[in-house]
C-alpha cells in the first residue's frame, strides 16, 4: 500500500436547512456531517461504518459531487474538488460510485450493452464500435457475467446481477478510486459473499482504492485496511482493522463490536464486554451539547455533557474522540487528566 494520500477530507461539514427556527429565531439545520476529517491512502480499503442517519452516505455524496459541502475541503490527488464549482471530466473519470440500489440508477429501457457503452463514449475510452463491443465483453467477464447478458435489460436480471452491472459500469471509466455505498446490503448472503470476493479481486488486479460504506461492522473484519466509526455526523474512532476489532477504545465502538453475532465460544471470548446503551439516538436537528453520545453512554462523566471531545491519538495509527478514553490514556501514562 502506498503512502500517497489519494483523498483528503478536511473538516467537512454538510448541513441541510429544515425551514424551521429555534426558540431564539435562528434557522435550524440537520447536521448530517459535522467536522469530519479523514485521509485515504492509495490502495487502501477504508470501511466507513455507522447506524442509519450517521452521515455515511452524505460523506460519499459530498465526495462524489452530488452535494456541495457547507464547509471544509475535499482534495483528490491534491486537487480541490470544489474549487471551481465544476469538476473536470478527467476528475469525474478517476472517481466513481456504486450505489446501494443499482436498479434505481439504470434506465430500464436500455440494454446492459447500452448502459456500459455510455461511459465509454462520454470519456472517449474506445473510439470505434468494435473497440467498445470488445471492452463491454471484458467488463462483463471481469464481474463474472456471461457475454449474453449485454442484450438483456435491467428488469430481466436479478438484484445481484444488477449490482455486478453497476460495478462494471463504474469500472468502465478505469477509475483510481471507487466509493461503494452499501453495495451488498439489499442482497442475500450467498450473493453478498460473491460480490465481496469479486471486489477484492478487482481491487488487487487494478490497484484500486475503496471507500466502503456499510452499517454491517462484521463485514469489515476481512475487507478493510482501516475502519472509521461514525456517530451523528462525527468520527468516533478510526484504526487499522485488526487493532480496531481487538482493541476498541470508544464506548460506542465497543458497544457495536460486542453485539456482532459469532458462532463459537472462542470468538465470543475475543469480544469486548457487552455494553448496554441508554436512551434513544438524538435528533440530528437538535444534537445535545457536549459529546453527542453522552446521553446513551453508561460511562458518561460531567464533562461529557458540557464539552465536545476532540480527536486524540492512542498511537500513531489509532485515533479516538472520547473524554473517558483521553483520561484513561493520561492515567496509563502517569499524567494528570
Amino acid at each position: 500500500m502506498s503512502e500517497e494520500i489519494i483523498l483528503k477530507i478536511d473538516h467537512l461539514k454538510q448541513y441541510f436547512p429544515v425551514h424551521k427556527k429555534d426558540e431564539n429565531g435562528n434557522p435550524l439545520f440537520v447536521k448530517a456531517v459535522d467536522d469530519v476529517s479523514l485521509d485515504i491512502k492509495r490502495g487502501e480499503v477504508i470501511g466507513l461504518v455507522g447506524e442509519s442517519g450517521s452521515g455515511k452516505s452524505t460523506i460519499a455524496y459530498s465526495v462524489i459531487g452530488m452535494y456541495r459541502p457547507t464547509a471544509g475541503t475535499l482534495l483528490f490527488k491534491g486537487q480541490d474538488l470544489n474549487a471551481s464549482g465544476k469538476r473536470s471530466l478527467s476528475m469525474k473519470k478517476d472517481m466513481q460510485i456504486v450505489f446501494q440500489d443499482p436498479g434505481s440508477s439504470m434506465n430500464p429501457h436500455q440494454t446492459i450493452k447500452e448502459i456500459l457503452e455510455l461511459p465509454l463514449k462520454i470519456h472517449g475510452i474506445c473510439r470505434t464500435k468494435e473497440e467498445r463491443f470488445k471492452k463491454i465483453k471484458e467488463l462483463l467477464e471481469m464481474v463474472e457475467l456471461p457475454e449474453s447478458y449485454m442484450w438483456k435489460t435491467p428488469g430481466a436480471i436479478g438484484g445481484g446481477e444488477k449490482q455486478m452491472v453497476a460495478i462494471a459500469r463504474a469500472l468502465a471509466c478505469e477509475p483510481e478510486f471507487l466509493i461503494l455505498d452499501e453495495p451488498t446490503s439489499s442482497l442475500d448472503v450467498s450473493i453478498q459473499a460473491k460480490i465481496i470476493n469479486m471486489l477484492l479481486r478487482i481491487r488487487k488486479e487494478r490497484n484500486l482504492t475503496y471507500l466502503f460504506i456499510t452499517h454491517d461492522l462484521s463485514l469489515m473484519r476481512n475487507i478493510a485496511t482501516r475502519v472509521a466509526i461514525l456517530y451523528l455526523g462525527k468520527v468516533a474512532e478510526i484504526a487499522p482493522a485488526e487493532e480496531f476489532f481487538y482493541r476498541p477504545e470508544h464506548p460506542y465502538t465497543r458497544m457495536l463490536i460486542s453485539s456482532i453475532p459469532v458462532v463459537s465460544e472462542e470468538e465470543e471470548a475475543l469480544k469486548p464486554d457487552k455494553i448496554e446503551s441508554r436512551g434513544e439516538i438524538p435528533s440530528p436537528v437538535n444534537i445535545p451539547p457536549g459529546c453527542s453520545f453522552h446521553m446513551r453512554c453508561p460511562y458518561a462523566m460531567d464533562i461529557c455533557s458540557r464539552e465536545d471531545p476532540v480527536m486524540f491519538s492512542v498511537d500513531e495509527i489509532h485515533r479516538v474522540r472520547c473524554h473517558l478514553c483521553e483520561q484513561n490514556m493520561a492515567g496509563r501514562a502517569g499524567l494528570t487528566p
